[in-house]
Protein backbone atom coordinates (compact mmCIF):
# COMPACT_ATOMS: atom_id res chain seq x y z
CA UNK A 1 0.00 0.00 0.00
CA UNK A 2 3.10 2.50 0.72
CA UNK A 3 4.88 1.37 -2.87
CA UNK A 4 0.93 2.10 -4.10
CA UNK A 5 0.66 5.69 -2.86
CA UNK A 6 4.65 6.21 -3.55
CA UNK A 7 3.98 5.60 -7.09
CA UNK A 8 0.86 7.29 -7.34
CA UNK A 9 2.28 10.83 -5.58
CA UNK A 10 5.45 10.68 -8.51
CA UNK A 11 2.45 11.66 -10.66
CA UNK A 12 1.61 15.61 -10.27
CA UNK A 13 -0.99 15.71 -12.13
CA UNK A 14 -2.73 12.93 -10.36
CA UNK A 15 -1.87 14.73 -7.08
CA UNK A 16 -3.27 17.76 -8.35
CA UNK A 17 -6.53 15.93 -9.62
CA UNK A 18 -6.74 14.59 -6.61
CA UNK A 19 -6.75 17.83 -4.38
CA UNK A 20 -9.18 19.42 -6.97
CA UNK A 21 -11.51 16.05 -6.43
CA UNK A 22 -11.12 16.59 -3.11
CA UNK A 23 -12.37 19.99 -2.99
CA UNK A 24 -15.04 19.20 -4.92
CA UNK A 25 -16.29 16.72 -2.67
CA UNK A 26 -16.13 18.65 0.23
CA UNK A 27 -17.96 21.57 -1.46
CA UNK A 28 -20.63 18.98 -2.28
CA UNK A 29 -20.93 17.35 1.16
CA UNK A 30 -21.13 20.40 3.18
CA UNK A 31 -23.37 22.31 0.41
CA UNK A 32 -26.08 23.15 2.63
CA UNK A 33 -24.20 24.24 5.57
CA UNK A 34 -22.10 26.56 2.79
CA UNK A 35 -25.02 28.04 1.19
CA UNK A 36 -28.54 27.05 3.10
CA UNK A 37 -31.19 27.01 1.46
CA UNK A 38 -32.96 25.84 -1.34
CA UNK A 39 -30.77 26.73 -4.07
CA UNK A 40 -33.85 27.72 -6.54
CA UNK A 41 -34.70 30.22 -4.36
CA UNK A 42 -34.65 33.77 -5.90
CA UNK A 43 -32.82 36.21 -3.40
CA UNK A 44 -31.74 38.58 -4.88
CA UNK A 45 -32.03 41.03 -8.05
CA UNK A 46 -31.65 38.98 -11.62
CA UNK A 47 -28.58 39.36 -13.28
CA UNK A 48 -26.07 40.26 -10.54
CA UNK A 49 -22.35 40.44 -11.79
CA UNK A 50 -19.71 39.02 -10.25
CA UNK A 51 -18.51 40.70 -7.09
CA UNK A 52 -21.13 43.33 -7.69
CA UNK A 53 -22.98 42.46 -4.15
CA UNK A 54 -21.63 40.89 -0.96
CA UNK A 55 -23.01 37.72 -0.90
CA UNK A 56 -23.65 36.81 -4.31
CA UNK A 57 -19.45 36.31 -5.49
CA UNK A 58 -20.37 34.66 -8.56
CA UNK A 59 -23.46 36.76 -9.43
CA UNK A 60 -27.17 35.41 -9.64
CA UNK A 61 -29.08 34.35 -12.64
CA UNK A 62 -32.07 35.71 -14.53
CA UNK A 63 -34.47 34.86 -11.36
CA UNK A 64 -32.06 36.20 -8.82
CA UNK A 65 -30.80 32.60 -7.99
CA UNK A 66 -27.23 32.60 -6.70
CA UNK A 67 -24.68 30.67 -8.88
CA UNK A 68 -22.37 29.90 -6.33
CA UNK A 69 -25.15 28.16 -4.00
CA UNK A 70 -25.96 26.40 -7.71
CA UNK A 71 -22.91 24.84 -8.32
CA UNK A 72 -22.04 23.45 -5.09
CA UNK A 73 -25.62 21.85 -4.93
CA UNK A 74 -25.28 20.82 -8.61
CA UNK A 75 -22.02 18.89 -7.28
CA UNK A 76 -23.89 16.51 -5.40
CA UNK A 77 -26.11 15.69 -8.15
CA UNK A 78 -23.18 15.23 -10.27
CA UNK A 79 -21.43 13.22 -8.09
CA UNK A 80 -24.09 11.00 -6.94
CA UNK A 81 -24.64 10.31 -10.95
CA UNK A 82 -21.40 9.80 -11.83
CA UNK A 83 -20.77 7.27 -8.89
CA UNK A 84 -23.79 5.83 -8.71
CA UNK A 85 -23.92 5.26 -12.47
CA UNK A 86 -20.72 3.72 -12.46
CA UNK A 87 -21.14 1.21 -9.81
CA UNK A 88 -24.43 0.41 -12.14
CA UNK A 89 -22.01 -0.35 -14.83
CA UNK A 90 -19.07 -2.10 -13.27
CA UNK A 91 -22.11 -4.59 -11.74
CA UNK A 92 -23.34 -4.98 -15.16
CA UNK A 93 -20.28 -5.22 -17.15
CA UNK A 94 -19.18 -8.08 -14.05
CA UNK A 95 -22.36 -10.19 -14.95
CA UNK A 96 -21.43 -9.96 -18.41
CA UNK A 97 -18.01 -9.87 -18.42
CA UNK A 98 -17.25 -13.26 -16.22
CA UNK A 99 -19.36 -15.89 -17.66
CA UNK A 100 -18.00 -14.70 -21.08
CA UNK A 101 -14.24 -15.14 -20.54
CA UNK A 102 -14.34 -18.08 -17.98
CA UNK A 103 -16.56 -20.13 -20.00
CA UNK A 104 -15.79 -19.20 -23.31
CA UNK A 105 -17.69 -21.15 -26.50
CA UNK A 106 -21.58 -20.47 -27.04
CA UNK A 107 -21.71 -18.16 -23.99
CA UNK A 108 -19.22 -16.19 -24.97
CA UNK A 109 -20.56 -15.59 -27.95
CA UNK A 110 -24.07 -14.79 -27.09
CA UNK A 111 -22.84 -12.41 -24.41
CA UNK A 112 -20.20 -10.75 -26.93
CA UNK A 113 -23.34 -10.22 -29.63
CA UNK A 114 -25.27 -8.75 -26.71
CA UNK A 115 -22.57 -6.53 -25.59
CA UNK A 116 -21.76 -5.30 -29.53
CA UNK A 117 -25.39 -4.24 -30.13
CA UNK A 118 -25.14 -1.60 -27.09
CA UNK A 119 -21.43 -0.70 -28.92
CA UNK A 120 -23.45 -0.34 -32.45
CA UNK A 121 -26.05 2.71 -30.95
CA UNK A 122 -24.00 5.59 -29.84
CA UNK A 123 -24.33 5.67 -26.29
CA UNK A 124 -25.38 9.45 -25.84
CA UNK A 125 -28.90 8.92 -27.97
CA UNK A 126 -29.27 5.56 -26.07
CA UNK A 127 -29.13 7.63 -22.77
CA UNK A 128 -31.46 9.79 -24.15
CA UNK A 129 -34.22 6.89 -25.12
CA UNK A 130 -33.56 5.25 -22.01
CA UNK A 131 -34.61 8.54 -19.88
CA UNK A 132 -37.41 9.23 -21.77
CA UNK A 133 -38.97 5.81 -21.50
CA UNK A 134 -38.45 5.62 -17.52
CA UNK A 135 -39.53 9.44 -17.14
CA UNK A 136 -36.65 12.34 -16.26
CA UNK A 137 -35.48 11.76 -12.35
CA UNK A 138 -32.11 10.79 -10.67
CA UNK A 139 -32.75 7.12 -10.75
CA UNK A 140 -33.51 7.76 -14.01
CA UNK A 141 -30.76 9.18 -15.25
CA UNK A 142 -28.63 6.69 -12.98
CA UNK A 143 -29.82 3.73 -14.34
CA UNK A 144 -29.69 5.31 -18.16
CA UNK A 145 -25.75 6.07 -17.68
CA UNK A 146 -25.22 2.65 -16.40
CA UNK A 147 -26.87 1.02 -19.19
CA UNK A 148 -24.88 2.49 -21.22
CA UNK A 149 -21.56 2.69 -19.91
CA UNK A 150 -21.29 -1.07 -19.05
CA UNK A 151 -19.60 -2.85 -22.66
CA UNK A 152 -16.66 -1.61 -21.90
CA UNK A 153 -16.25 -3.10 -18.33
CA UNK A 154 -17.69 -6.28 -19.76
CA UNK A 155 -14.82 -5.94 -22.49
CA UNK A 156 -12.15 -5.89 -20.04
CA UNK A 157 -13.42 -8.72 -17.50
CA UNK A 158 -13.66 -10.97 -20.28
CA UNK A 159 -10.16 -10.38 -21.60
CA UNK A 160 -9.09 -10.61 -17.66
CA UNK A 161 -10.79 -13.85 -17.60
CA UNK A 162 -9.36 -15.50 -20.71
CA UNK A 163 -6.07 -14.29 -19.87
CA UNK A 164 -6.23 -15.64 -15.99
CA UNK A 165 -8.51 -19.16 -16.41
CA UNK A 166 -5.58 -20.99 -17.91
CA UNK A 167 -2.95 -19.62 -14.87
CA UNK A 168 -0.76 -22.28 -12.69
CA UNK A 169 -2.63 -20.52 -9.98
CA UNK A 170 -6.41 -21.52 -11.16
CA UNK A 171 -5.00 -24.97 -12.59
CA UNK A 172 -3.80 -25.52 -8.92
CA UNK A 173 -7.07 -24.72 -8.08
CA UNK A 174 -9.14 -27.18 -9.95
CA UNK A 175 -6.94 -30.19 -8.62
CA UNK A 176 -7.99 -29.16 -5.41
CA UNK A 177 -11.58 -29.56 -5.92
CA UNK A 178 -12.49 -26.33 -5.58
CA UNK A 179 -15.55 -24.93 -7.24
CA UNK A 180 -15.64 -22.82 -9.78
CA UNK A 181 -17.79 -20.26 -8.19
CA UNK A 182 -14.72 -19.86 -5.67
CA UNK A 183 -12.57 -19.96 -8.08
CA UNK A 184 -14.19 -16.81 -9.67
CA UNK A 185 -14.58 -15.09 -6.73
CA UNK A 186 -11.68 -15.63 -4.78
CA UNK A 187 -8.86 -16.31 -7.12
CA UNK A 188 -9.81 -15.14 -10.47
CA UNK A 189 -11.75 -11.73 -9.44
CA UNK A 190 -9.41 -10.02 -7.37
CA UNK A 191 -6.46 -10.50 -10.01
CA UNK A 192 -8.68 -8.06 -12.27
CA UNK A 193 -9.43 -5.47 -9.48
CA UNK A 194 -6.40 -3.47 -10.72
CA UNK A 195 -7.58 -2.73 -14.49
CA UNK A 196 -10.94 -2.61 -12.97
CA UNK A 197 -10.04 0.45 -10.84
CA UNK A 198 -9.26 2.38 -13.60
CA UNK A 199 -11.30 1.99 -15.88
CA UNK A 200 -14.08 2.68 -13.22
CA UNK A 201 -12.24 5.65 -12.18
CA UNK A 202 -12.51 7.30 -15.47
CA UNK A 203 -16.09 6.39 -15.95
CA UNK A 204 -17.09 8.72 -13.54
CA UNK A 205 -15.74 11.34 -15.65
CA UNK A 206 -17.89 10.14 -18.61
CA UNK A 207 -20.94 9.32 -16.55
CA UNK A 208 -20.99 13.44 -15.30
CA UNK A 209 -20.44 14.56 -18.46
CA UNK A 210 -23.56 11.87 -19.41
CA UNK A 211 -25.19 13.47 -16.84
CA UNK A 212 -24.59 16.99 -17.55
CA UNK A 213 -25.75 16.67 -20.90
CA UNK A 214 -29.02 15.26 -20.22
CA UNK A 215 -29.33 17.91 -17.73
CA UNK A 216 -28.72 20.48 -20.64
CA UNK A 217 -31.58 18.80 -22.65
CA UNK A 218 -33.96 19.52 -19.86
CA UNK A 219 -34.08 15.23 -19.51
CA UNK A 220 -32.31 15.72 -15.77
CA UNK A 221 -33.99 15.72 -12.52
CA UNK A 222 -36.02 18.97 -12.68
CA UNK A 223 -36.31 19.10 -9.03
CA UNK A 224 -32.69 18.60 -8.77
CA UNK A 225 -30.09 21.65 -9.43
CA UNK A 226 -27.28 20.41 -11.50
CA UNK A 227 -24.36 21.83 -13.55
CA UNK A 228 -25.74 20.69 -17.03
CA UNK A 229 -29.10 22.17 -16.07
CA UNK A 230 -27.36 25.69 -14.76
CA UNK A 231 -25.59 25.48 -18.47
CA UNK A 232 -28.91 24.84 -20.59
CA UNK A 233 -30.72 27.19 -19.07
CA UNK A 234 -28.15 30.18 -19.47
CA UNK A 235 -27.58 29.14 -23.15
CA UNK A 236 -29.79 31.51 -24.41
CA UNK A 237 -28.16 34.44 -22.36
CA UNK A 238 -24.72 33.75 -23.15
CA UNK A 239 -24.08 37.49 -24.28
CA UNK A 240 -25.69 39.06 -21.56
CA UNK A 241 -25.20 37.44 -18.50
CA UNK A 242 -21.95 35.31 -19.65
CA UNK A 243 -21.03 34.32 -15.74
CA UNK A 244 -24.19 31.98 -15.71
CA UNK A 245 -22.87 29.60 -18.14
CA UNK A 246 -18.95 30.31 -17.64
CA UNK A 247 -18.95 28.67 -13.84
CA UNK A 248 -20.68 25.60 -13.83
CA UNK A 249 -19.14 25.11 -17.33
CA UNK A 250 -15.80 25.61 -15.22
CA UNK A 251 -17.05 23.12 -12.67
CA UNK A 252 -17.84 20.12 -15.20
CA UNK A 253 -14.39 21.16 -16.98
CA UNK A 254 -12.40 20.80 -14.28
CA UNK A 255 -14.09 17.59 -12.34
CA UNK A 256 -13.73 15.86 -15.05
CA UNK A 257 -10.43 16.62 -15.50
CA UNK A 258 -9.87 15.69 -12.16
CA UNK A 259 -10.86 12.51 -12.49
CA UNK A 260 -8.97 11.93 -15.59
CA UNK A 261 -5.93 12.94 -13.91
CA UNK A 262 -6.37 10.84 -11.09
CA UNK A 263 -7.44 7.64 -13.12
CA UNK A 264 -3.89 8.00 -15.22
CA UNK A 265 -2.50 8.34 -11.92
CA UNK A 266 -3.70 4.98 -10.86
CA UNK A 267 -3.10 3.25 -14.18
CA UNK A 268 0.57 4.71 -13.42
CA UNK A 269 0.48 2.92 -8.97
CA UNK A 270 -1.15 -0.45 -10.27
CA UNK A 271 0.53 -0.90 -14.19
CA UNK A 272 2.36 -4.44 -12.96
CA UNK A 273 4.73 -3.12 -15.61
CA UNK A 274 5.80 -0.07 -14.10
CA UNK A 275 6.00 -2.62 -10.70
CA UNK A 276 8.88 -4.66 -12.80
CA UNK A 277 10.59 -1.55 -14.55
CA UNK A 278 11.02 -0.04 -10.84
CA UNK A 279 12.34 -3.75 -9.62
Amino acid sequence: MRGLCKRFTKNSGAVAGLVVLALVILVALFAPWLFPGNPWDADAAPFLKPLEEPGHWLGTDSMGRDIASGIAHGARASLLVGCAATLVAVSIGLLVGVPAGFFGGRMDEALMRLTEIFQTIPSFFLAILFVAIFQPSLWSVVAAVGLVSWPPIARLVRAEFMRLKSSEFVEAALVQGLTKLRIVLVEILPNCLSPLIVMASLMVANAILLESALSFLGLGDPNLMSWGYMVGASRSLLRLAWWMCLFPGLAIFMTVLAVNLVGEGLNDALNPKLHRKEG
